[in-house]
Order: structure tokens, then C-alpha cells, then sequence
């Protein structure tokens, strides 16, 4: 990987480098090595890997989030000519260096948030695998997008999809959005059996190899709560045109429904180095190793109806999204906390939409919300769903 910079080399700020989707990036990264560079690292606080990680991509930059940790990454990488910074402001700061050609929003949660809108600021193409950067704050995100002329495309597997899907398709009105969701481990189970459902069975996912907080996410079925509020502000549609479609088996990513019954869908292995890739190449294909799909051998496929009684996450994100204004950031924030409660046992699968419910229910309303009064509404429900659940 050190390889002198030429023009045509894309240097990338991954913003999350040491989670599934950063590792994945770097995967797509080091297999094209001639069209990207991993110019600035950033972790949470996953020192270990992030220091791995920097030795062998020997990027310009790393940042790391904990500064606990900001001391043991200096002293590892002394001996390189890499600079060095910990602190969330110190990733807002690295998304706007000039040397940065695009950046990767591959962070967890409601953090990502702020670098999101500095890249933003700063002019830079983003790539967002952070749900929760447009299921909190859509309307600022894709006015900002617009103003700064900044591409924003999406690495989800299902929004990636659905902008395959609209290439080519002009101005031709979009009917439908067809969401796929694999239904996630619990789909089958009973109501009674999902009130004992541990964190290790909720951990782990039928189909996708994700972070824990995802998974979780996808198993409660939020997730797809928020790739529907995602695909709300990605391609302009109401949330009343994104169907859910619960397809287990995780070959048809989404789907497109235009306005003369005409569905156009994009299928694919579940292999999340495809829309990432194609996110950092858009819009050129690249040539991707691997497995392909065969419809011989898989034979069938199987659609559904979602059962948002069984799952009622889905259902409070279709609310959130139709009542708007900071109700979609208190529904993350009471989310995050509950997810958190439940993969450290202090709260049951089955509490976190009850959790979120009443969070979305006793938030202080606010119709346009600003960035501060976004962030005001996190703190606010935070405190909230942690006095609820007795943490």
C-alpha cells in the first residue's frame, strides 16, 4: 500500500474504519489500489485494530475518538509518518482537509452525525452507511447536499439497490419503493417466545455479517424503520410510497415501482463490498471477486407481508417519519439507549418499543428543528429512556 499519490488515486476518509462496514471499505480499497487511497482512518475506540489497520494502509491521518486511547495509538505509530489526533472534534476537523476526496460515514449511531455535516460544509462527496445521519436530520443533510452541490450516496445494501435500480430511469416517476428486509432471526417466533429472547440470539442474524447495534437493530426490525425514513430523503418519496416487502432470503436488495406498473429490481449475494464499492465508483462498475449469484440453484424465492404488531419498531418509524419535525431524533435516541440496555441485559427485546414509544410520546415537539435543537432533543430523550428503564 505505499504507493505514491497520483491524480487519478481517490483518497477516502473513512469515518469508522475498524467496524463491519469500514473493514469492508478497506477490503474494496486494497483490491484497487490504483483508484483509492485510504488517506484518514478514524475508530471509536478500537485502538488495536485502528493501529493494525494504520500500519498496514499507512494512511496520512488517523483519528481516535476516546482520548483515553489517543496515547497508546500515538506511541504505536511513533515510529510513522502518520498524523495522529483523538477526540470527536478532531473528526469533524479531518472530513474538510483539502486532501480529502471523499468521505465514508461508516460510524454507529447518532454520532456521525456532526462530521456528516462538516463534510457536508467542507464540499465533500459522502457516502453514508450511518443510518441514523438522515433518519435524525434528512431535511438539513439533503438541503446541505443541495446547497454545497455534494454528491450523497448511499452504501446501504437496500438504498444502493434502489439507485441501480433508477439509473437510467430519466424523470420517470417513481410509484413505489419496494424495501426488502430479510425478517431478521425472530420473524417465525411467537409473541411469548420474543419476551425471553436473549442478546445472543438476537446477535445473531440469518443472513448479514453486521456490528452488534445493526443486528440488534435488524432483529427489532428498527432498522428497516430507518432505511425506510433513509429512502424517504435519499430519493425524494413520501413514506406512505415505501413498501416493506420481508423477503428472507437477501437476493433482491430493493426494488423500484414506476407510475406504468414496471418493476425493476436489483439482485445480488448478500456481500456488502458491492454497494460499497459502488459507491466509491459511482457511476462505474468495477470488476468485484467473488462468488456470483445462481438462480438455478437457488430455485425459490419468498415475499411477505411485515408483521408490525409482532414488530412494532417498524410501526413507530412510520409514525415518526409522517409526524416529523425532531420525532425521528428522539425515536433514534430512545432506540440507542434501549438497543444499548438490551445487549448489556438490563432491559427485555421486547421493552425497546415500548421504550421508544414513549419516548416519541413525551418529547418536547419541535416542527423545524435546527442542528442544536436536534442535539438538544438527543440529550433530552437520552436522559429520558434512561430514567425509564432504570439505568
Amino acid at each position: 500500500m505505499n504507493q505514491p499519490h497520483t491524480d487519478k488515486r481517490r483518497r477516502i476518509c473513512l469515518l469508522g474504519s475498524t467496524g463491519s462496514i469500514g473493514t469492508q471499505t478497506l477490503d474494496v480499497i486494497e483490491h484497487n489500489p490504483t483508484l483509492f487511497e485510504a488517506h484518514t482512518l478514524t475508530a471509536g475506540s478500537n485502538d488495536l485494530l485502528l493501529i493494525e489497520q494504520a500500519r498496514h494502509f499507512m494512511p496520512d491521518t488517523v483519528v481516535i475518538a476516546d482520548e483515553s486511547k489517543l496515547q497508546h495509538v500515538r506511541e504505536a505509530l511513533s515510529d510513522l509518518p502518520i498524523k495522529v489526533y483523538g477526540g470527536e472534534q478532531a473528526l469533524c476537523e479531518v472530513v474538510e482537509s483539502d486532501a480529502v476526496d471523499m468521505v465514508i460515514g461508516a460510524m454507529v449511531g447518532f454520532a456521525g452525525l456532526r462530521p456528516a455535516v462538516n463534510a457536508l460544509r467542507a464540499g465533500k462527496p459522502l457516502a453514508l452507511a450511518n443510518k441514523e445521519t438522515l433518519v435524525v436530520a434528512g431535511s438539513i443533510i439533503t438541503a446541505l447536499a443541495a446547497e454545497r452541490r455534494c454528491s450523497l450516496l448511499p452504501i446501504d445494501s437496500e438504498h444502493s439497490a434502489i439507485l441501480q435500480c433508477l439509473c437510467g430511469a430519466a424523470d420517470n416517476r417513481i410509484e413505489k419503493i419496494l424495501l426488502t428486509a430479510s425478517g431478521g432471526p425472530f420473524r417465525t417466533m411467537d409473541d411469548e417466545a420474543l419476551k425471553r429472547v436473549t442478546p445472543e440470539q438476537a446477535l445473531r442474524h440469518p443472513n448479514w455479517s453486521m456490528g452488534a447495534k445493526i443486528t440488534i437493530d435488524s432483529a427489532t426490525m428498527m432498522n428497516k424503520g430507518f432505511e425506510m425514513i433513509e429512502a424517504r430523503w435519499l430519493f425524494g418519496t413520501m413514506p406512505r410510497d415505501i413498501e416493506v416487502v420481508v423477503h428472507p432470503e437477501s437476493i433482491i436488495h430493493s426494488a423500484v415501482q414506476f407510475e406504468d406498473g414496471a418493476v425493476i429490481a436489483q439482485l445480488g449475494l448478500p456481500d456488502m463490498r458491492l454497494p460499497i464499492q459502488y459507491a466509491l465508483s459511482f457511476p462505474h462498475r468495477l470488476p468485484m471477486p467473488g462468488k456470483r449469484l445462481d438462480l438455478f440453484q437457488l430455485g425459490t424465492l419468498h415475499f411477505e407481508l411485515p408483521d408490525m404488531k409482532k414488530f412494532p419498531c417498524l410501526a413507530l418509524a412510520y409514525e415518526a417519519a409522517e409526524r416529523g419535525g425532531n420525532v425521528p431524533c428522539a425515536m433514534n435516541a430512545a432506540n440507542e439507549v434501549a438497543n444499548l440496555a438490551f445487549r448489556q441485559g438490563n432491559c427485555g427485546f421486547t421493552q425497546i418499543p415500548d421504550a421508544i414509544s414513549q419516548a416519541m410520546r413525551n418529547v418536547s415537539f419541535v416542527e423545524r428543528p435546527t442542528l442544536d435543537d436536534l442535539f438538544a432533543t438527543d440529550a433530552e430523550v437520552r436522559a429520558y429512556t434512561q430514567e425509564l428503564l432504570n439505568l
